[in-house]
């Protein structure tokens, strides 16, 4: 195995990629390894870029997903600061930005997403820690700023900046933000706490462009600001594929086991990766922490030659004001939304999701762990909506 598997290639140097490093040491894997990453900086934590490190309760050294040492150990062939810019698949080659080439014999894609923008003047994105330090820098008292995006995370910055004193804007096209993935009841419940908090929240308002004054509705109407924060969604990283033969759709397309349809030694991890998860019968791309890593690790594994396919529960969690947010499962798509603990109005409550005649995912918010916990499991098992819900109406 060793000796097929000499030179493995990861590109992306986040949680995911870093996942994958560790994994393929713990597995005993002893050839060479090079970690690419587009970025400066060794591998950190992206959460904490719209929480803790916007609000300033954390400082920037704080993200770091290891120390010095813990990366020393893994004896990585590092290449920081540099994009792959072209995958040679019948050469077994990945090209980076300075012309150079890293052959390989196992390649791991996690490159991960990258913001979408608007027409018009450079806005403000939250991707990178340089993104957040540089948000952070202009938030404050008699700041004004408009969040162009109600979903996550710009619910998120938008908590922070009224948190620091800001007047916030915060604009979404839907007529109930984050409808499509937690459903209306849950949505304008989320909604509420930033109108009791004093964000001036708009609904079903579209941005046409960015101008020097703040942002120029559809309509024509201006909206002036200090400055912009753009959180309408992300594109893949996969231009990079392109011409590579394999297959690229919403992600790098992938099967059950994390490895790119069509392809031999090649799998994919983390935001850019698209897959066949056979626990919810379908094909997802998800963009939330945990998932890099457990991801990063099944890759890593698999490449190595365990053929495990990777059935995970998607976590997440947001926190907003004093709101604690978790969910469990797969969201989108469900077809009835029940709540079956606490209260909306109070913004402590659980609510659960069927698709088809099976339990989906599980949403709390303001409630302990172990509320949510039981759902967890249940999801996991691919228990029945009747089963689910008679269970805990007894």
């Amino acid at each position: 195995m060793s000796a097929t598997l000499d030179r493995i290639v990861i590109v992306g140097a986040s949680s995911a990629g870093l996942a994958a490093a560790e994994t393929l040491r713990r597995e005993g894997h002893t050839g060479t390894i090079t970690l690419v990453g587009d970025e400066p900086h060794a591998p950190y934590d992206r959460p904490p870029l719209s929480k803790e490190i916007l609000s300033g309760a954390w400082s920037s050294e704080q993200l770091a997903l290891r120390t010095p040492a813990d990366l020393d150990a893994l004896e990585l062939d590092t290449r920081y600061a540099y994009r792959a810019t072209k995958l040679d698949l019948q050469g077994r080659l990945v090209r980076l930005t300075d012309g150079s080439e890293l052959g390989f014999d196992g390649l791991i894609v996690a490159t991960g997403v990258r913001p979408r923008h608007l027409p018009g003047e450079p806005a403000h994105v939250l991707r990178t820690v340089d993104d957040a330090l540089a948000l952070k820098d202009r938030i404050g008292p008699d700041r004004h700023l408009v969040v162009v995006g109600a979903g996550f995370l710009g619910a998120e910055a938008a908590a922070v900046a009224r948190g620091l004193g800001a007047r916030v804007t915060l604009l979404e096209p839907a007529p109930v933000p984050l409808a499509h993935a937690v459903g209306e009841t849950v949505g304008q419940a989320l909604s509420r706490a930033h109108l009791d908090h004093g964000v001036d929240l708009r609904t079903g308002t579209a941005v046409s462009e960015i101008v020097a004054e703040g942002v120029r509705l559809s309509d024509g109407t201006l909206v002036e600001a200090d400055d912009v924060l753009v959180a309408i969604g992300s594109h893949p990283n996969t231009e990079w594929l392109e011409d590579s033969g394999l297959t690229v759709d919403n992600g790098l397309v992938c099967d059950e086991y994390s490895a790119a349809v069509g392809a031999t030694g090649i799998y994919g991890a983390g935001d850019v990766a698209s897959w066949h998860n056979p626990l919810f019968n379908t094909r997802m791309r998800i963009e939330h922490r945990t998932n890099a890593t457990e991801q990063g690790m099944t890759a890593a594994r698999n490449l190595l030659g365990a053929g495990r396919p990777f059935t995970p529960v998607p976590y997440f969690w947001s926190d907003q004001y004093d709101m604690k947010i978790r969910a469990f499962g797969y969201l989108r798509g469900h077809e009835e939304v029940r709540i079956v603990q606490g209260d909306l109005t109070e913004r402590k409550f659980l609510a659960v999701y069927r698709t088809g005649d099976r339990l989906s995912g599980a949403l709390s918010v303001g409630m302990p762990p172990k509320a949510i916990n039981t759902w967890r499991q249940a999801i996991a098992v691919g228990a029945k909506w009747a089963d689910a819900v008679s269970t805990a109406a007894a």
